[in-house]
């Protein structure tokens, strides 16, 4: 089997979303707005750090899928690709995390 991207995720979100509301969870998630969508994304990350404190290492990638999953919902109700959220990553590892931190502190 090929490996799973990302990538392949958000292709996936992009064809979803073209689908029908009651064919496809994606479009209905979009359809609610992107303040929906981004408070089931809060949601997942708060699912996550419960996980990665309580349960085990199965249920923490399980909920890590779903949040991967709902950022990048969110990220396409935006209107932002991911090769978007790449280049920014990128550019940040021109200096060291602590540098980068400060930078956006203003100091």
């Amino acid at each position: 089997m090929d490996p799973f991207s990302l990538r392949d995720l958000e292709s996936r979100i992009q064809a979803r979303a073209q689908a029908s509301a009651q064919a496809s969870y994606t479009r209905a998630l979009i359809d609610k707005g992107v303040a929906h969508c981004a408070k089931k994304l809060g949601e997942e990350a708060v699912e996550v750090a419960i996980a990665a404190v309580a349960e085990d290492r199965e249920r923490v990638i399980g909920e890590a899928g779903d949040l991967l999953y709902h950022l990048l919902v969110v990220l396409h109700a935006r209107g932002i690709a991911l090769a978007e959220v790449e280049a920014a990553l990128a550019e940040r590892t021109r200096q060291s995390g602590l540098d980068e931190k400060a930078a956006r502190k203003g100091g």
